[in-house]
């Protein structure tokens, strides 16, 4: 078993360790389902700034400590101290909008574990994730309808292009809880495993992407993220200068040669 690295973060109730190529982000408020406070979400954007400098990390799986939640949305008990005010409820606004566009665009692949309940930010902070696996008692909500809260274009568009409008409509509309059957007719989770799997399977799926080229992988999830993009928005030049990239690499001989001779593949990233 490799060596767990573990970060220094400005909070213990978000965790960051680096294991086998894989980073970890573990949100660590368990006692509250993992509700997230506001120096929580600084401390996430800590650990993503640190894992997109680390050149051997590969992929990134965000979890929930305690095995019944992923996230549960904000923590509700800091309102008053960190939404009080227009000006609280922007800078707060600001923090989370900041944190979720930096794991949308995180260079590498990125994986939601979610065990248990993923209700309002938890979602979605899930949805900004490339892939998301559940466990079969896992529940969905976004209660914001029930709580008198704005829900901004960003969140909505990210949820509309996984569910459809429609969906979308109807899981803000009516603010109940959903289950993991459901979600995943939906097209909000791509896996639902057993629940003492899901660990397992996001780690094993994590294992299979660091297995492909990352040059290949890298440039796929950056031109997918293009795709969502209005037209005039879309960088086609750096699309097709990483595709290039990826044929003018040692990986792209070294993959042929791996091929022909029946053998894994040693890839360089370059």
């Amino acid at each position: 078993m490799s060596e767990i690295k573990k970060l220094n973060l400005s909070t213990n109730k978000i965790l960051a360790q680096i294991s086998n190529k894989v980073g970890h982000i573990i949100f660590n408020n368990p006692e509250r389902h993992n509700a997230v406070s506001l120096e929580m979400w600084d401390a996430v954007e800590e650990a993503l700034i640190a894992f997109s400098k680390d050149e051997n990390i590969r992929v990134v799986i965000l979890s929930g400590a305690g095995g019944k939640s992923f996230v549960s949305g904000a923590d509700i008990s800091k309102f008053e101290s960190e939404r009080s005010s227009a000006e609280a409820v922007e800078y707060y606004n600001s923090t989370t909008t900041r944190v979720y566009d930096m794991v949308e665009a995180f260079p590498k692949p990125t994986i939601a574990q979610i065990n248990g309940f993923c209700v309002g930010g938890g979602v979605a902070l899930s949805v900004c994730c490339d892939i998301r696996i559940c466990g079969e008692g896992s529940a969905f909500a976004i209660p914001a309808a029930r709580l008198g809260l704005g829900y901004g274009f960003p969140g909505i568009n990210r949820l509309a292009n996984l569910v459809g409008p429609a969906f979308a409509k109807e899981i803000f509309f009516t603010a109940r809880r959903y289950n993991s059957d459901e979600v995943l007719r939906m097209g909000l989770v791509n896996h639902v495993v057993e629940d003492e799997k899901v660990a397992a399977t996001a780690e094993e799926m994590a294992s299979q992407i660091i297995g492909n080229a990352p040059m290949t992988v890298d440039a796929v999830k950056f031109i997918a993220n293009q795709t969502r993009m209005d037209e005039s928005q879309r960088d086609l030049k750096a699309c097709s200068d990483m595709v290039q990239a990826c044929f003018d690499s040692a990986d792209y001989i070294e993959g042929r040669r791996a091929f022909m001779e029946k053998r894994k593949p040693i890839w360089q990233g370059k």
